[in-house]
This record gives structure tokens, sequence and C-alpha cells, in this order.
């Protein structure tokens, strides 16, 4: 005589069957729907290129800056001359932190040029206290009689100097930031590509 399934052994074989053929057919389900949403998160090549900018540093003389925008904020590139950088260590007594203890610029960038390369400052111009774009002022005496050059904040009075440190005494907290970039190999050229993460800019 042959054993016969019982009913609901078979059921249960079918339930468990279904249960597994479903959760299967909702994890690929799934994955065909978070699959496409998370490529479209991701930022494309157009959005990458966008966040960042390169600056031609030939057409820039010495003394002279030239500003342009980046990520909706003004970036400055100053070519300092000998004499620009001369007036830096003149300063630092003035000034809140002249060590660039506080950390509105990339570790490479931490020294008394705030730069890569003392001849090129690159910075993001907008004032630390309330996000104003500071004036550059490089020619001594044309802020105050023991001016030596720098930016000057006409809206709240903040002051920096040449390298965009700020000044004690003003409304400023900390000095100006400096994004993340790097030079062409030719160094013609310099490119901006971030935010220094750690900085603030007002």
């Amino acid at each position: 005589m042959t054993a016969q399934a019982h009913p609901l052994a078979a059921h249960a074989g079918r339930r468990r069957f279904l249960t597994l053929a479903t959760a299967i057919l909702g994890a690929v389900g799934t994955a065909y729907v978070i699959v496409p949403l998370v490529e479209t998160l991701e930022p494309d090549a157009s959005v990458k290129a966008a966040a960042a900018t390169t600056v031609a540093l030939v057409p820039i003389e010495p003394g002279m800056q030239v500003t342009v925008p980046w990520q909706d904020k003004p970036l400055i590139v100053v070519n300092r001359t000998p004499e620009m950088l001369a007036t830096l260590p003149a300063v630092e007594p003035l000034l809140r932190d002249p060590s660039c203890a506080v950390p509105q610029q990339p570790p490479a960038c931490r020294n008394r040029f705030r730069s890569l390369k003392p001849q090129w400052l690159v910075m993001v111009r907008v004032c630390t206290h309330l996000c104003c774009t500071p004036l550059y002022k490089p020619r001594k005496g044309s802020v105050g009689p023991r001016w030596l050059g720098g930016f000057h904040c006409p809206c709240h009075g903040s002051l920096y100097d040449l390298s965009g440190r700020v000044f004690k005494g003003v409304p400023a907290p900390r000095n100006m930031a400096i994004p993340v970039y790097h030079f062409s190999e030719d160094e013609k050229q310099i490119t901006v590509t971030a935010m220094y993460p750690e900085s603030k800019l007002c």
C-alpha cells in the first residue's frame, strides 16, 4: 500500500514555495527600483565639472587680481609681488590667527602665504562676518596710514592682510577660506575643485 502525503503537509509545502518565490521576486523588483534611483542621486559628469573651475594665471600681472564665479561664490586669484609678500610677517602682531590654527585652509596651505606657492593667493572672497565681498586694497595707505595692503570689507569694517588673515578687533571672526586647488603641470593655470570641508564662510 502506497503512503500518501497528508493534505496539510502538501499545502504547507506549496505555501513555503510561494513565500520563497514572492520574496525572490520582491528582492529583484526592489533592486530594479533602487539601482536607478541611486544612479540618479549620483552627480553626472556635467555636475562634477561645474563643481570645479580653472583659472589661467598668465594674464594676471604682478600685483593684479582676477575674480571669477565659482559655485555661486566669488573666487579671487592674486599674483603677489615680492614687496607684497614682505608685508606678511610685518602685520602678524595685528592678526587674530596669524599661524592659521583655525582650519580655514587645506593643510598644505597652512602657512604664512596660505597657498601652495607664495606668489599665488587662491581664496574665496567672502568676509567671514556676514558673507559680504571684501575689496582688494593692495596699495599701502589706501585704507589707513598704517595699512600695508590686503582686503577691506566696507560693510562692517573687517580687515584682512594679503593672505586673507583677519585682523584683531574687527567683526569677522576667522580668516577667509582657502579652497582645495592644484596647479597644472606647466604651472600656467590652477583648478579649484572643492571647499575645504572644515572651513566656514560666515
